[in-house]
């Protein structure tokens, strides 16, 4: 997403586009790691010294009540994961070490067409997230 989208997404939701709520919106959308509020602290801080933990939560907060963001929940280490890559995808969560990859299938397309004729809801995304071990925990 480019600056200017950022810009707009925040002034929609009725928040001040101060540069720590552009980076942490840059921050998840260049991530591929699902990161947790924690994680986007930690990268952050260093170069924003006034960054609080409330301001991450109440902008993730925001950003997954538009629907830009999806809350992952979590995936056995009791912390909220996060991912705004809103392509139809599937998430694979490592229950012992914790990390989540993404996987896409042909098949996420037809689920939400059957879903969507089956229940008469108009589908806007979904959101598939598989528990196990990764190869490297096996």
């Amino acid at each position: 997403m480019i600056k200017q989208g950022i810009l707009e997404v925040l002034h929609k939701a009725g928040l001040r586009a101060t540069p720590q709520r552009i980076a942490i919106c840059e921050l998840l959308m260049e991530s591929h790691d699902h990161p947790t509020a924690n994680d986007i602290y930690n990268e952050l801080k260093e170069f924003y010294p006034s960054l609080s933990l409330a301001t991450i939560y109440n902008t993730l907060d925001v950003l997954v009540g538009i629907g830009l963001v999806n809350a992952l929940g979590s995936i056995g280490d009791d912390k909220v994961h996060f991912d705004a890559d809103d392509s139809p995808h599937i998430n694979l969560a490592c229950v012992k070490c914790h990390k989540i990859k993404d996987a896409t299938s042909s098949y996420i397309d037809q689920l939400n067409q059957e879903i969507n004729k089956v229940s008469g809801y108009k589908i806007l995304g979904s959101r598939i997230l598989y528990y196990g071990y990764c190869p490297s925990c096996q």
